[in-house]
């Protein structure tokens, strides 16, 4: 089975990361999502980008109109994430247990589903 891990940091606590202390986190998830990749169950993770570089579309009417910034404002923000092969929840949340990042936020283990026509 496939799941999204979203990986969200309080903005706050991850801006009181020392650089040594942000490269140490870094260099650890990278060793963390090798060894995953490794043993078959990453499939792709990605970290974004800071939620102040974020833009919204929204379509009404058939009219996009594009917003400067997040959706909401919230004290956390999605970090990033990583869409995992597991057996079962259990082991997506004890893979999502070992990253490193979730010493300073939190992870969203969420099953995900591919989308199909009924004749595919």
């Amino acid at each position: 089975m496939k799941f999204l891990c979203q990986v969200w940091f309080e903005s706050a606590e991850i801006a009181k990361l020392s650089e040594e202390e942000g490269r140490k986190l870094t260099q650890d998830s990278i060793d963390n999502d090798n060894r995953l990749r490794n043993s078959g169950h990453i499939i792709v993770a990605n970290a974004l980008h800071e939620p102040k570089a974020a833009k919204t579309v929204r379509v009404r009417q058939g009219q996009a109109a594009v917003t400067d910034g997040p959706f909401a404002e919230m004290k956390e923000h999605l970090g990033g994430f990583v869409l995992i092969e597991a057996r079962d929840i259990e082991e997506a949340t004890e893979i999502a247990a070992t990253f490193p990042v979730a010493r300073y936020g939190m992870i969203e283990v969420r099953g995900a589903y591919d989308i199909r026509f009924p004749d595919e």
